[in-house]
């Protein structure tokens, strides 16, 4: 079989939001019995049919680097991670709906991913003092997926819904809500089968087909991302 070319993705997230097995059903489309914890970082492959059923079609690899961790780490851990931000190409931003805090931490995690040389630490951003434009200008597509939506209480959909809502649109990216032990949340022809599918279809474009894709190798050389304003706990 003829070599593939292969884009890199970041799945980011706090501790037991369901990492592990987001990334199991989508490279094995199995759900993953017996998760455990990610130390350092984990790597599987998916394969994406970019522009499928085009005359532009062609295979990819997808590299799906689940880091493990806690936003709350000590520098020193904080220093090791940034080894695996390296020539990122895409970055999923995976939070748990029924726990808010996971929501919260994205903003840090964004940060440390696209400022991997000087993330902050201590801090934590309120909605209200987010910058939103700057994450219009970042040329890296994100997209934030919301796990464990089988949990959340009927009665606590809409307001649930309603702050992904919003994230969404802090981080310029489109979402996905999920259970990871359901297959059926990303059956093909799924509104979010479709907004995943574009999702690496955007990934890829970025990488091989942009005018300038040395842009798309790392963050190292880009304006560094900040916020507005930050209060600290």
């Amino acid at each position: 079989m003829a070599s593939l070319d292969r884009v890199k993705v970041l799945v980011l997230g706090d501790s037991g939001v369901g990492k592990s097995s987001l990334v199991h059903l989508l490279c094995q489309n199995q759900v993953l019995g017996n998760p455990s914890w990610t130390v350092g970082c984990s790597v599987d492959v998916r394969v994406q049919d970019y522009k499928e059923g085009t005359p532009e079609e062609k295979t990819y690899y997808i590299e799906l680097w689940d880091v493990g961790g806690s936003i709350g780490s000590a520098s020193s851990v904080k220093s090791t991670r940034a080894v695996f931000y390296n020539s990122v190409n895409g970055i999923m931003l995976v939070h748990d709906l029924t726990n808010k805090k996971s929501s919260q931490n994205l903003y840090r995690w964004s940060l440390e991913a696209l400022n991997k040389d000087s993330s902050p630490t201590g801090v934590i951003v309120s909605n209200g003092d987010y910058d939103r434009e700057q994450f219009a200008e970042n040329p890296v597509p994100l997209l934030l997926i919301g796990t464990k939506f089988d949990q959340i209480p009927e009665n606590k959909r809409n307001e649930v819904l309603t702050r992904t809502a919003f994230l969404s649109e802090d981080f310029n990216a489109e979402e996905i809500n999920l259970d990871c032990t359901n297959p059926r949340y990303l059956a093909a022809g799924t509104s979010n089968a479709v907004k995943l599918s574009r999702f690496f279809d955007k990934v890829i474009e970025k990488r091989y087909f942009t005018r300038d894709p040395s842009q798309m190798t790392g963050f190292t050389d880009r304006k560094r991302f900040n916020f507005k304003s930050l209060h600290y706990e």
